[in-house]
């Protein structure tokens, strides 16, 4: 009898617990293995590695995507003809038996170091008159390009723009040493879930005080202070009404950003923060900035940097990675862009 493959259950655990699309998760290999090795030990091993996995327990992907997904195993089982595993069934049963659909889920993502970010999202697109409260493709991909580089980030300060939830600037700090991370976002209610995903994952924030008195004392940190434990500071930063100097205070070394660039008015307010990027700097080097967008619309993406041309702002795009741990096949066109302020 053939050995169940290891690495598919793995496969099945990490796209389940960040609760991707079901279509990604390697259902052909799956009935491949049970019409091989028709025992039901394979089966235990996925069932183990998700539903009851103690992530999964503690911080449950919504009711209907379990639903869903172990209807689909079942189905799977079933069209094999494989050994049924009794464990499945009360499973489902279990999840059937949850009381009505909630508002928020959780998705965790598992990180190449072993580690866990684990997020409470909005189960909608749009909501509370905010796109913020999930985590979007573009800022997968900009958490994998971060975390094939993490030397770029070690011992610096990042500002992050557009925060939303928190994925990016959490796995960063949890895996690639930042001296200081500046969680920044404009909606009150997407900062008040930014906070509460970071105290899920560990991470206090610096009590909330004037941006002068906030930036003063970082700008007087040395540069030898632990990067096991890094600085976390959440900003309300709109783009519009920020002042050179409160951005010279930050004195941020990198920028980076993920799915800003969808909207022409947006756009304009982003190009106007980075130009006063570029002339709060006084002696300082200027810092590194890194953009990655989802190029749901050609045309907006294209006044992005048209308007990066006309405002003298140089930028060339990075390199795409070959594979995204966090995301599945079907992967959308995403850019990164390095900007020259």
């Amino acid at each position: 009898m053939a050995e169940p493959r290891p690495w598919l259950a793995l496969s099945f655990q990490r796209c389940f617990l960040a609760a991707r699309p079901l279509r990604s998760l390697p259902w052909p290999e799956l009935e491949q293995s049970l019409r091989t090795a028709p025992d039901s030990a394979l089966l235990a091993d996925i069932l183990h590695k998700t539903i009851l996995h103690p992530l999964c327990v503690k911080y449950p992907p919504s009711a209907k995507y379990r639903r869903c997904f172990l209807t689909e195993l079942i189905k799977k089982v079933e069209s094999t003809a494989a050994e049924p595993l009794d464990e499945l069934y009360e499973a489902l049963a279990d999840v059937l038996k949850e009381e009505e659909e909630s508002t928020h889920c959780y998705k965790n993502y598992l990180l190449p170091s072993g580690d866990c970010v684990s997020l409470c999202e909005s189960t909608a697109l749009i909501s509370g008159g905010t796109t913020g409260l999930l985590t979007w493709e573009a800022a997968l991909h900009l958490t994998q390009w971060a975390l094939q580089n993490p030397s770029l980030f070690r011992g610096r300060t990042i500002l992050e723009l557009g925060s939303g939830i928190g994925f990016t600037g959490i796995a960063i700090c949890k895996s690639c040493q930042p001296r200081t991370f500046i969680f920044s976002d404009c909606h009150p209610r997407v900062l008040r879930q930014l906070g509460e995903n970071l105290q899920l994952n560990g991470l206090t924030p610096e009590p909330d005080v004037p941006w002068s008195i906030q930036t003063e004392s970082q700008g007087q940190e040395g540069e030898g202070q632990s990067c096991q434990n890094p600085k976390v500071i959440v900003a309300e930063l709109d783009w519009g009404s920020v002042t050179e100097k409160q951005l010279l205070a930050l004195r941020a070394d990198i920028v980076i950003a993920a799915d800003v660039v969808y909207d022409p008015e947006i756009i304009l307010a982003l190009i106007g923060m980075l130009q006063k990027l570029s002339t709060s700097r006084a002696d300082r080097k200027a810092p590194e900035v890194f953009i990655a967008s989802t190029i749901r619309n050609p045309d907006t993406y294209q006044l992005f940097q048209a308007e990066l041309d006309k405002a003298g702002i140089r930028w060339q795009v990075i390199p795409a990675h070959s594979s995204c741990n966090f995301l599945d096949d079907a992967q959308q066109d995403v850019t990164i862009l390095q900007l020259f302020v």
